[in-house]
């Protein structure tokens, strides 16, 4: 089974793809006006035949918005959007991307990406 992982942002999303036990980061959308997100979610979603999202949510305000987002995002895909906690995986991201020896220009371009792919391995280890 494919699944998407999102690492929600207003301006950008980082996107994680996972094909059985291993997430692996998948590309950084930039979003511009309403709506743009869920279309261009859809097209990869229909382009990697992906058959679950996992929206990576946080606490208070910005995490009520992301709930909001992932159901609007499940009626316009029609598949299952989950949601799981995405407590401190910027900063794990961050943290192995240096370890891995990723460029500091390359982390950059990518950190919502590996944040993504933090959060959604964590949802395939724990479920």
């Amino acid at each position: 089974m494919k699944i998407l992982g999102i690492d929600y942002g207003r301006k950008k999303m980082g996107l994680a793809i996972a094909i059985e036990k291993l997430a692996e980061p998948y590309d950084v959308i930039r979003i511009q006006k309403a709506g743009e997100a869920t279309t261009k979610i859809g097209e990869i979603v229909k382009k990697e035949g992906v058959e679950r999202v996992v929206v990576g949510i946080s606490e208070g305000a910005m995490g009520a918005e992301t709930r909001s987002f992932g159901k609007r995002l499940s009626g316009r895909l029609g598949i299952k959007v989950e949601f799981w906690d995405e407590t401190l995986s910027t900063q794990d991201s961050q943290a192995l991307s240096i370890e891995a020896g990723l460029s500091r220009k390359k982390r950059r371009g990518l950190e919502d990406a590996f944040a993504a792919a933090v959060m959604l391995q964590s949802y395939l280890e724990r479920r």
